[in-house]
């Protein structure tokens, strides 16, 4: 079987040292990321994205919380603003607003998760994705948040999708694509089954499985021995992903499997 699309990286040998090399030196063309999520029992994903996209060089970063958590966010985010919160303590509908004046302010926005289980936020984060026409990156439980709207995240241009092989699995059947995804499905067989679903729609998808992280987009796909599934779970792929992006937009594999690197 034909398997040019697929690249394999490993630590020792990373496939495009040029993107490492590339990265903006001075902050103000270091591009800036909105980070939405959070909900009254947590912030600990935004937490981290904050943290984590600062570390890695991006040159600005705002985040977008729940204003039930105004006073509960370390001193360490330092630019965040507030949006009305539902019953349930997540984003209520009139936060669409706020949303898309961060969306209007940045040049990628990351929904990393923790939003709670709100239908009404479910109902906002669908209505911010239909209109928002930038770089975009899922992850966590904000793809769970957006289950009902699978077609809009595949069909949608400039999607980045860091998710789990459970919620890789039912995005496909969401979407009715002609092959079934399991857990016991040999890595070559995922890494064909991405590369055909990313050539169908415009979506990224960064998945891990059997000790491997898959990146595809556009029928190209690279793959990197990974052991550590917590940086997936806890924001840090994604993150890290969503600042290489922001510095090479028409590079989705390539910046990805960069920022998996470092």
């Amino acid at each position: 079987m034909d398997f040019s699309y697929w690249k394999k990286q490993t630590i020792e040998a990373p496939l495009y040292p040029d993107i490492e090399w590339s990265k903006p030196e001075r902050k103000s063309m270091a591009g800036k990321l909105g980070i939405i999520g959070g909900n009254k029992l947590g912030f600990a994903g935004v937490a981290e994205a904050y943290s984590v996209a600062l570390g890695t060089g991006t040159g600005n970063i705002r985040v977008l919380l729940p204003d039930v958590l105004r006073k509960t966010i370390p001193p360490t985010i330092t630019d965040a603003v507030f949006g009305p919160t539902n019953p349930s303590g997540s984003l209520n509908k009139d936060a669409l607003d706020e949303m898309n004046a961060m969306s209007a302010w940045a040049d990628a926005v990351l929904l990393i998760g923790d939003a709670g289980r709100s239908s009404e936020t479910a109902i906002l984060y669908e209505q911010f994705i239909e209109k928002y026409e930038g770089q975009l990156i899922l992850t966590r439980d904000a793809i769970d948040l957006v289950k009902n709207s699978a077609e809009l995240l595949v069909e949608r241009p400039k999607t980045v999708l860091v998710a789990s092989f459970a919620q890789l699995q039912k995005l496909f059947q969401s979407v009715y694509y002609p092959k079934v995804l399991t857990f016991s499905m040999q890595l070559t067989n995922l890494v064909e089954a991405v590369h055909k679903f990313t050539i169908t729609y415009p979506v990224t998808i960064v998945v891990l499985h059997k000790d491997h992280l898959v990146i595809a987009s556009g029928g190209d796909v690279v793959s990197q021995y990974w052991e550590n599934p917590m940086m997936i779970w806890r924001g840090t792929v994604a993150a890290k992903a969503a600042s290489y992006w922001l510095w090479n937009p028409s590079k989705p594999v390539e910046a990805i499997a960069s920022s998996i690197h470092t």
